[in-house]
């Protein structure tokens, strides 16, 4: 009888000190930040090991604290899997538990970096205006009581601790998929300070440091089949490993307190002054395409990206976006060549070796179209260019919040405003659309007005069709 594999542990012996601590301890930063900074310790050195904290629940802590924090990395390439050990993270806490304990840890005076990924409704915004949400139960929460339970109250908190010892403000360094997210999320501390303390607030302004970011890294959920694909690669039982492509990037406003960070540049990360043109880049031809694909691909019977692409329809529609709705409504970055950079994401998207699955990448719709596709919309129609695509798309994933597919079968819909949207998608085709259209949360009411007749159209082509022959007489 064959006996398991030993667990993956860590070595006993001396450790680089906590540098950063970081908010959100996903499979993302795993499978991408946490792997750039042990490069750069590796590289450069210096104290930058990382304790993860996460904000909900104590899965990933108890997955990793039998492994000293260790996991396994798998590049899944179409030649095939690569397995690397990752060791910068350290410890994990779990805020629920003892959020004096992450507090304490995020207002240490070796901790510069605060780091997070923590989605897009982990900011307690709102998406249409990129202001806090007053009404959020998390941030009502906040405002009254000195234990945080939001990603925005622990940042205020742990800065009000440091002003108060006299330290520095830590570096806030955002890691999501959101426009301008360094200033969005200062402006959203700000805010949230200067109802506790307009004093901090004053403190946070002046001496605060918000770097924008733009990362890049396809990682898809981790199945049971990659969990033994690792332990096979590596002969250690891993309970936590992460998956990813090959392909990674990281572009970083070079904005940090005292300049204090992780050689990161060293190991290909791309430090700048100007993270803007980068970010609409990647959030509008990657994501938009990705949240596209994930509504139109989902209701016709895709399970996969990979999937989605085999299928000639559904890739000559991700090519009629990229042409002739997303690269005429962006400005290249520097250097960018944006027709190269959509053949290379047509060459990611079909690594049939990533299976990114299409219901993952549709959870939290109405916190994601504002940032992957309406800000396309919008520049389109300022410019009088047509839209036919994203509107399809934009139906697609009205006709998925209603709840059911296109058999009649059960959608699990994972959206803060679930509830809602399923409740406003009733009656017929155009009341559900100009139901929808009306959650401002999602579409500014201007837009909403603007793009109503080509949405209700694309809905009603998507009633009559299915998605699949919608898709294929787009294109």
């Amino acid at each position: 009888m064959r006996a398991d594999p030993p667990r993956l542990t860590r070595t006993p012996g001396p450790l680089p000190g906590i540098g950063i601590v970081h908010l959100g301890l996903g499979a993302f930063f795993r499978a991408h930040g946490a792997i750039y900074v042990a490069d750069a310790m590796a590289a450069s050195g210096g104290d930058w090991g990382i304790l993860g904290v996460s904000l909900r629940n104590p899965g990933i802590r108890d997955a990793l604290a039998p492994q000293g924090g260790m996991y396994t990395a798998l590049e899944l390439a179409p030649e095939g899997p690569k397995a690397r050990v990752i060791d910068a993270v350290q410890r994990v806490l779990v805020a629920p538990e003892d959020p004096q304990a992450v507090l304490d840890a995020m207002a240490d005076a070796a901790v510069r970096i605060v780091s997070l990924t923590v989605t897009e409704k982990g900011y307690c915004h709102e998406p249409a205006t990129g202001r806090l949400n007053l009404d959020h139960p998390d941030i009502r929460h906040d405002l009254a009581h000195p234990l945080p339970v939001s990603a925005p109250g622990y940042l205020v908190r742990a800065l009000q601790r440091r002003r108060a010892a006299g330290l520095l403000p830590f570096t806030v360094l955002t890691c999501d998929n959101l426009p301008g997210n360094g200033p969005l999320l200062r402006g959203l501390v700000l805010d949230l300070a200067r109802r506790i303390d307009p004093a901090l607030a004053d403190w946070i302004d002046t001496h605060g440091r918000f770097p924008a970011t733009m990362v890049d890294r396809i990682v898809p959920a981790t199945t049971p089949e990659d969990l033994a694909r690792a332990s096979a690669l590596t002969g250690q039982h891993d309970a936590a490993p992460v998956v990813h492509e090959p392909f990674r990037q990281w572009v970083i406003e070079d904005d940090f307190v005292g300049g204090q960070r992780p050689d990161l540049g060293a190991v290909g990360a791309q430090m700048v002054q100007d993270v803007a043109p980068f970010e609409l880049m990647k959030l509008r031809m990657l994501n938009g395409t990705h949240s596209s694909l994930a509504y139109l691909g989902y209701l016709g019977g895709h399970q996969t990206i990979a999937d989605c692409m085999a299928d000639p329809a559904y890739r000559a529609l991700v090519r009629r976006l990229w042409a002739q709705e997303i690269i005429p409504a962006l400005t290249p970055p520097p250097g960018i060549d944006l027709s190269a950079y959509a053949a290379a994401l047509e060459d990611r998207f079909a690594n049939p070796a990533i299976r990114h699955r299409t219901w993952q990448i549709a959870m939290d719709g109405s916190q994601k179209l504002p940032q992957r596709i309406l800000g396309t919309l919008e520049a389109n129609l300022a410019a009088g260019r047509s839209s036919p695509g994203l509107m399809l798309a934009i139906a697609a994933w009205m006709a998925y919040v209603g709840g059911t597919d296109e058999q009649g079968k059960p959608i699990d819909v994972r959206d803060p405003l679930a509830a809602r949207l399923r409740d406003l998608s009733n009656g017929p085709p155009e009341t559900r659309v100009a139901a929808l259209l009306s959650v401002r949360e999602v579409f500014p009411q201007s837009l909403a007005s603007a793009i109503a007749p080509g949405v209700t159209q694309a809905f009603l082509t998507l009633q009559a069709k299915g998605a699949r022959r919608a898709v294929s007489e787009m294109t």
